[in-house]
């Protein structure tokens, strides 16, 4: 049997970062995440966002990978939305995420960084979030 506990923290944006996650919306695009990912066995440790992003802290299982997780819980909410007609428009999320491993020892200091989405989001942009995670991990954005 293996034993396999690799946290990640994903986060990724409505398309073009338009605010289509009104408020009243939210809680059922989230509780439909975590129904679909308990379906799939993705397990979900914490969800939350705010108007044009979303945050996920999964523990990913021996035969998943990121992309795959990813393209998962993307792929199905979007059609959820959709085809539920949750919004005035065609919803789609942005084709790329981030994604970092988290340390076992920082798992809970992260399910509150997500689970106060809301109250960091009065006072920090999703774009000022952004930068920030590019400057802490080192990450580039390259230009086709």
């Amino acid at each position: 049997m293996s034993f396999v506990k690799i946290w990640v923290h994903l986060v990724f944006s409505t398309k073009n970062r338009t605010p289509w996650l009104k408020k009243e919306l939210r809680h059922n695009i989230y509780k439909h995440i975590a129904e679909n990912c308990s379906e799939k066995d993705i397990f979900l440790q914490a969800i939350n966002g705010y108007t044009d992003h979303i945050h996920c802290l999964v523990s990913l299982g021996k035969d998943q990978t990121i992309s795959k997780v990813s393209q998962l819980i993307k792929g199905e909410s979007s059609f959820w939305i959709n085809k539920n007609k949750l919004i005035d428009d065609v919803f789609s999320w942005q084709d790329d995420y981030f994604a970092v491993s988290v340390s076992e020892s920082q798992v809970q200091k992260v399910s509150t960084y997500i689970k106060n989405q809301e109250i960091h989001h009065s006072k920090k942009s999703f774009e000022e979030e952004v930068n920030e995670f590019m400057t802490n991990y080192g990450w580039q954005i390259v230009k086709g």
